[in-house]
């Protein structure tokens, strides 16, 4: 959790409920609140003028949203769309600058979560650039199978997106993902199993 629930009620968070295909906030909104998971997933995406598709990253409980904007107080550039039953913690902007003046530990500790969204999206701009496919799912492997601190066991992880979503944050058609996911377990990178990738 990036800050202790009790923390949040305590500076004046609220908890909203969300359906599927609600939005948190949208692309273009002007950022005022904090929001943090307490349960369900959310997707940072944005569509083409086509309706295409383009998923940045995929939260779940205990990570925040969009919060590295407050600090900038600009446009969000996405969306966080409800991927399904969520419960937020929503702490106005001026209590969550308040929280961290009051807290330095705490501030230290948002520092550190910024720094490693910053680090995924190296990792990800690197790897999108690659022309190869396994390249592309495997460097997206290798970041959450470390994010989630899981040792380097071969199939020791569970690849907690569906291939549609690993095609969507690799910039792959969902075809080619697939295809390669079957080539990645000929070459025994990956297991299936009842359908889940083991990485």
């Amino acid at each position: 959790m990036v800050i202790n629930e009790n923390i949040l009620r305590s500076a004046g968070a609220s908890m909203m409920c969300y359906s599927p295909s609600e939005y948190i906030f949208s692309e273009g909104d002007v950022p005022t609140y904090y929001y943090q998971i307490i349960s369900g997933e959310v997707k940072l995406n944005n569509y083409s003028e086509d309706g295409k598709e383009f998923i940045q990253n995929i939260l779940s409980a205990g990570q925040s949203c969009g919060e590295s904007i407050l600090f900038i107080g600009k446009p969000y550039p996405m969306n966080a769309e409800v991927i399904t039953e969520c419960r937020v913690l929503r702490l106005p902007k001026a209590q969550f600058f308040d929280l961290l003046n009051q807290t330095p530990q705490l501030f230290l500790e948002i520092s550190t979560f910024l720094s490693q969204g910053l680090y995924y999206k190296f990792i990800m701009m690197q790897n999108i650039s690659s022309q190869h496919p396994a390249t592309r799912i495997r460097g997206l492997m290798d970041y959450l199978k470390n994010l989630h601190g899981r040792s380097d066991a071969p199939y020791s992880f569970l690849i907690p997106f569906t291939r549609k979503q690993v095609a969507s944050l690799t910039g792959l058609c969902v075809e080619t993902a697939i295809r390669t996911i079957k080539g990645m377990e000929r070459d025994k990178i990956v297991k299936i199993k009842d359908r889940k990738i083991l990485y």
